[in-house]
């Protein structure tokens, strides 16, 4: 006997003729006899129930009766091994082949061909190969199946399109409601719910306060943490849900943004080739759900939130911070944010600040910090980072026009153009490729002739990658550009005449147009400016264009900030 991990192996057989006349001449039966007896050669055991035959069914669809029983029993775990007369009895076309093959491998089930192994021959690598291009299709096919059926559902009042039920309710599923999902109020975080409704809209809380009395009272969230987090509290406000009115498509998929300013949990650009926009309310697809506030104080917390936002612009807010919104942890990836020195009274200290790692707050991660990066004398590193711009424009009316002429060579360049035409070539290609593989399928011609046309043509759409990338560098530059020729022209006269005496609101401005993040780790920091190199000038000796480039150099600038601040004896850091 077979035995797969010292268990018994369960093996099954698949048989198919596509006409009731195939059938009535026994070529079914001659299919199973051979299968039958190749399965006990192997030293299996057949079970009648592992018969899966289609008599009278074309290779050209995947709807069959039995194909599907097996399908089903194979991704249930219950088959090890599916013996099969040959890969046209699964289907005649190949893409669909490649469907099944890959649906079978991934729940554990090997398939067996009579007259066909699946090695690394010619015809297998052609699968292979195959299998990206047929994946992109069906995923594309799925995701918009899914999208206008979703789109249907919630027209129809089904919360089963929602992600899941917001904290204070639970998800009944379908087969345990009455033959429909629904939200239904969970009364202990519903009160939960009543009560930051009541504290905002009734005592005016903020959004802090409303964070600090539930971690007070110990109340701990759905996921299990001790400690609130304002995203959720503002998220819990906002949410239509709790007035009996769930928002169905608030958001959507689009182009990737290109970020400004460093993310709160990290420095780098998102992973993710796409972003999230929001959807005007207009468009927001409304499904009933049972509210927990009524509509009136629903109403009252987003004027108050607006109210909140309002004096929060306008509130004066102590001590000023040069680098604020620049600096961000290497270690931990979270953002720095200024911090001011209070005496044994609780008093502030004037001019006596840090910048502070938000890793190193316990209190904003359930009592444990997840970051031993140093904070930093605010005086020591504004100056430090204002020296190295102070340095970058020893000239600045030669940058702002070598910027302008860099700018300009940019705009004469038909970008979008170019992008409509390789859109178009893309999209020609594509459908090349998918009219080559349906040929292929149908045999209307030959592996010999199909494989170098396929693959001449996925080397074209790589080119065709490739080049709307670097556009889409490009574009990416002009805007960097765009943005500090804007704000150089701005303040151009302070920088000529007035830098060493520049007031704080022209230093943050100098310093925002020209830094883009400012990294900080255990042992030094790194200026990262928004253009990294400066744009090539005929009319200037090399030493002068050396010494503007060399600023422009990560490596040289973090040597430069880590002496003024972590070599210096005149600045403290803890």
């Amino acid at each position: 006997m077979g035995f797969k991990e010292d268990q018994m192996v369960t093996v099954s057989l698949y048989a198919r003729v596509s006409s009731g006349k195939q059938a009535q001449e026994n070529t079914i039966a001659s299919q199973v006899a051979a299968l039958e007896r190749q399965i006990s050669v192997d030293g299996y055991e057949l079970l009648r129930e592992y018969k899966f035959i289609d008599n009278g069914y074309s290779g050209s669809n995947l709807v069959r009766p039995n194909l599907e029983k097996l399908r089903d029993r194979v991704a249930e775990g219950k088959i090890d091994k599916i013996y099969i007369h040959s890969p046209d009895r699964l289907s005649r076309k190949y893409a669909y082949q490649m469907i099944l093959l890959e649906e079978f491998q991934k729940a554990g089930a090997e398939a067996v061909f009579l007259n066909y192994e699946i090695n690394d021959n010619p015809e297998s690598q052609l699968l292979l190969q195959m299998q990206g291009m047929i994946a992109e299709y069906e995923r594309a096919k799925i995701m918009e199946r899914s999208r206008r059926g979703k789109i249907y559902a919630a027209n129809k009042g089904c919360v089963s399109v929602m992600g899941g039920a917001p904290y204070g309710y639970r998800y009944i599923d379908k087969c345990t409601g009455v033959g429909q999902a629904l939200f239904e109020i969970n009364e202990e975080e519903a009160d939960v719910v009543r009560k930051v409704f009541l504290w905002v809209g009734r005592e005016r809380a903020s959004i802090g306060e409303v964070c600090r009395r539930l971690n007070t009272m110990s109340i701990i969230t759905r996921t299990g943490k001790k400690c609130w987090d304002r995203s959720v509290i503002w998220g819990m406000l906002k949410n239509p849900a709790y007035k009996g009115q769930a928002a169905f498509g608030k958001t959507k998929v689009g182009v990737k943004l290109q970020h400004i300013r460093p993310q709160r949990h990290s420095c780098e650009q998102p992973k993710d080739n796409y972003s999230i926009y929001p959807v005007e309310k207009a468009n927001w697809i409304y499904v009933k759900v049972p509210n927990i506030v009524n509509e009136d104080v629903f109403d009252i917390v987003q004027e108050q939130l607006a109210e909140n936002r309002k004096i929060a612009r306008t509130r004066e807010r102590g001590a000023k911070y040069l680098l604020q919104g620049l600096i961000v942890c290497k270690c931990c990836r979270y953002a720095y944010y200024g911090s001011p020195v209070r005496n044994k009274r609780g008093e502030k200290v004037d001019h006596y600040a840090y910048y502070r790692c938000i890793g190193r707050d316990s209190y904003r991660f359930g009592g444990n910090k997840i970051c031993d990066n140093k904070h930093i004398r605010t005086d020591a590193l504004e100056t430090a980072v204002w020296e190295e711009v102070k340095h970058l424009l020893k000239n600045p009316n030669r940058i702002l026009e070598e910027y302008k002429r860099k700018l300009s060579e940019f705009k004469r360049s038909s970008w979008d153009k170019k992008s409509d035409l390789l859109e178009k070539q893309e999209n020609k290609l594509q459908r090349g490729i998918a009219r080559l593989i349906d040929s292929y399928a149908q045999e209307y011609i030959s592996q010999e002739e199909f494989e170098p046309r396929v693959k001449a043509m996925k080397q074209s759409l790589k080119a065709i990658e490739e080049e709307k990338k670097r556009i889409f560098d490009q574009k990416k530059l002009k805007q960097e550009l765009t943005l500090v020729v804007t704000n150089l022209e701005d303040f151009s006269s302070n920088i000529t005449s007035n830098l060493d005496n520049a007031d704080w609101i022209t230093k943050r401005d100098i310093i925002r147009t020209l830094v883009k993040r400012i990294e900080i780790n255990l042992e030094n920091v790194n200026v990262v400016f928004r253009v990294k190199e400066l744009p090539d000038s005929s009319g200037h000796n090399g030493e002068e264009k050396k010494n503007l480039q060399h600023c422009w150099g990560s490596g040289n600038v973090q040597k430069s900030v880590s002496n003024r601040i972590f070599s210096s004896t005149q600045f403290s850091i803890y």
